[in-house]
């Protein structure tokens, strides 16, 4: 007679039994492209929200050893290691021997080392990691490349005697926000999960993408050199993303990655945010978006072809540059090719984009200087137009 234990067994066994399938998730993509880019990951949310899941269904997908330690439950010697004298210290030392995860972890030569309830270690212990997440040491050994390291943490209103995060050791991760899809809880009760699939880095994009990487964060830190190091001034938001030269050095290898991978400003938004904070982060976002907006000078020589971004905010900072470059450099030919890009805008977007550029440009207009004929197809430039004197009363 079968035991109601071996069929609960059974039970059990056809609950736990899920599938996977891939699905676009930003907060997914950005886990796997931070853990790619060899970047220790913070994952940030309430208890219960599936942040453990989540993590070990990535080392589930990227064939990675899965090693869990409960930050909270260890003595800072876990991470250091214990002293053992040997024959002669005097002569030989005192060699620091590391804890058996570490020992695993080395042997295994690759693995994903799972920090978790980082928010529930207490100061020491938060030292103690210091050198395991920046270094890879544990005691006398360090850990291979192939391991990567990715930690979890409540925030402190939510966590069982929580600390705030020291401001050396949350400055060494890139701190992403996990928050719960209705959608993908229903369809994993039902039995089937998202899959974490590592990004599909293009070999013909490398150089383009650390090239590209280089040049939004170093011309953004030349026009913004306060930002190049700002601890904030609140326990709590120190405990976060805030910018050093550190983490300006992460968000630009996660910059190449994504720019590599082809990925989706969303997720690009949460790597780069997570690692030098959100103001500073939208600003370089901002930063990188006018990086590829068309040179004023050439939509002057060209006019006729003009090519302008879709995006409203990119179209209107193009057509500013453009009225700008002609204030800074005035004469009538140019004047005349900013009206033709203005025709150009009208043609392939939105007209409200256009009011501030033809009230601007306007008032450019100097003694002599014909009206142009492409202003009539500007309805909207025309009462602008009468008051800056280009078209009569009665037009």
């Amino acid at each position: 007679m079968t035991s109601q234990l071996s069929v609960a067994a059974d039970l059990l066994t056809m609950l736990s039994a899920t599938t996977t399938e891939p699905r676009q998730d930003p907060q997914l993509t950005a886990l796997t492209l931070a853990v790619a880019a060899d970047i220790p990951v913070l994952l940030w949310g309430e208890p219960g929200i599936g942040k453990t899941s989540a993590i070990t269904q990535l080392a589930t997908s990227l064939d990675l050893p899965l090693t869990t330690v409960i930050a909270s439950v260890h003595e800072p010697s876990d991470f250091n290691g214990l002293p053992v004298v040997g024959d002669d210290p005097a002569r030989l030392g005192v060699p620091m021997a590391p804890p058996d995860w570490a020992v695993r972890l080395v042997e295994a030569g690759r693995g994903l080392l799972f920090l978790d309830e980082l928010s529930t270690a207490p100061p020491a212990v938060q030292a103690a990691l210091l050198r395991v997440v920046l270094e890879r040491q544990v005691g006398a050994l360090r850990l291979p490349d192939g391991v990567r390291i990715v930690a979890a943490a409540n925030p402190r209103s939510s966590a069982a005697d929580g600390w705030e995060l020291s401001p050396p050791l949350a400055n060494r991760f890139v701190h992403l926000p996990w928050r719960h899809d209705h959608d993908v809880v229903v369809r994993g009760l039902g039995g089937t999960w998202p899959r974490a699939v590592l990004p599909q880095l293009e070999p013909e994009r490398l150089d383009e993408a650390v090239a590209f990487a280089r040049r939004a964060v170093c011309t953004f830190l030349d026009a913004r050199p306060a930002l190049m190091h700002q601890m904030p001034t609140t326990e709590t938001r120190r405990g976060g993303a805030w910018p050093s030269p550190r983490s300006w050095e992460m968000a630009l290898r996660l910059v190449a990655f994504a720019t590599a991978a082809g990925a989706e400003r969303d997720v690009l938004s949460l790597l780069v945010k997570g690692t030098v904070g959100d103001g500073p982060g939208f600003e370089l976002l901002a930063s990188i978006d006018r990086l590829d907006l068309p040179d004023p000078e050439t939509l002057l020589a060209d006019p006729a072809s003009a090519r302008l971004p879709d995006r409203g905010d990119l179209r209107l900072a193009v057509l500013d540059a453009v009225v700008l470059a002609v204030k800074k450099r005035p004469d009538e030919a140019r004047w005349h090719a900013a009206w033709v890009v203005l025709v150009r805008a009208l043609e392939t977007g939105a007209p409200d984009l256009l009011v501030t550029p033809v009230m601007t440009l306007s008032a450019l207009r100097q003694p002599g200087w014909d009206v142009p004929a492409s202003i009539e197809r500007l309805a909207i430039a025309v009462p602008l137009g009468k008051r800056a004197g280009l078209l009569p009363v009665g037009a």
